[in-house]
């Protein structure tokens, strides 16, 4: 086959799209789906570059301001490995006489799924991800902790990374408590690799994990008021000395607002 001249160019590909943004932060109100709407939920703004406030700005992104959103529920049935998931869950909720209201919603964003448990669930379901054969999620690599203020009844948020090594998935559980009531069962039972990690969230959030077997402070003394990853914690402390040099808490430096 003859090669083409090399003086001629290949045929333009014609405009080029422009790329989809995934990131719920900057979607619109709704993103279409192949058959349906998700809705995007918003759960409060952020003003600054970090969302913090009762301090002076020393990003110079003072008067930046954003929603906080949430991407909504995904519609069944889902693509892939993540309906097979999703199916075996429904089985196995039934056949554990576990009520299907225990999973709150199913989330897939940016190709992850998410099942949202209800807090008192959230043993049954884990000991389901981790026997049923055809879930099978051996391992739970940690718990994180995550708070929005602004997420009224909804203030402080769990989420576990899941793990099977059988079926070569990762999936995520996140279960809420409101700061009112910042209790959420422990499932070091189910998975004893969540010893220490509800110890931190708990540390650094104020979670209460219920059933744990040593909840006490990993990070932090014992005696230390308040848990410092919360988005209402304050920013000044002490000052910060440093081979001679020293710097000022965060609420005492200047700002550039």
């Amino acid at each position: 086959m003859s090669e083409p001249p090399k003086d001629v160019l290949p045929e333009p590909k014609g405009p080029e799209q422009p790329a989809i943004d995934q990131s719920p932060e900057n979607a619109p109100a709704t993103v279409p789906d192949a058959e349906a709407e998700t809705e995007i939920q918003v759960v409060g703004r952020r003003e600054g570059m970090f969302g913090v406030a009762g301090t002076g700005d020393t990003s110079g992104y003072g008067g930046l301001v954003q929603p906080v959103v949430f991407p909504g529920a995904a519609q069944r049935p889902f693509e892939g490995w993540h309906e097979d998931v999703a199916g075996a869950l429904d089985t196995a909720l039934a056949g554990g006489g576990v009520e299907p209201s225990a999973i709150q919603a199913i989330v897939i964003h940016r190709g992850e799924i998410t099942f949202h448990v209800r807090r008192e669930d959230l043993p049954a379901v884990a000991r389901l991800f981790r026997d049923d054969p055809q879930l099978r999620f051996e391992l739970c690599a940690g718990v994180s902790g995550v708070n929005y203020p602004q997420d009224t009844g909804r203030e402080l948020h769990a989420v576990y990374h899941l793990l099977s090594m059988t079926h070569n998935r990762r999936a995520r559980l996140e279960v809420t408590c409101p700061d009112s009531d910042p209790h959420i069962p422990s499932i070091v039972a189910t998975y004893p690799t969540n010893d220490w990690h509800e110890r931190e969230t708990y540390d650094m959030f104020g979670i209460i994990f219920d059933g744990h077997p040593a909840l006490t402070r990993i990070l932090m003394p014992d005696d230390w008021p308040g848990h410092p990853q919360r988005k209402d914690y304050p920013l000044g402390g002490i000052p910060v000395e440093y081979k001679g040099g020293t710097i000022p808490p965060p609420d005492q430096r200047r700002s550039y607002n």
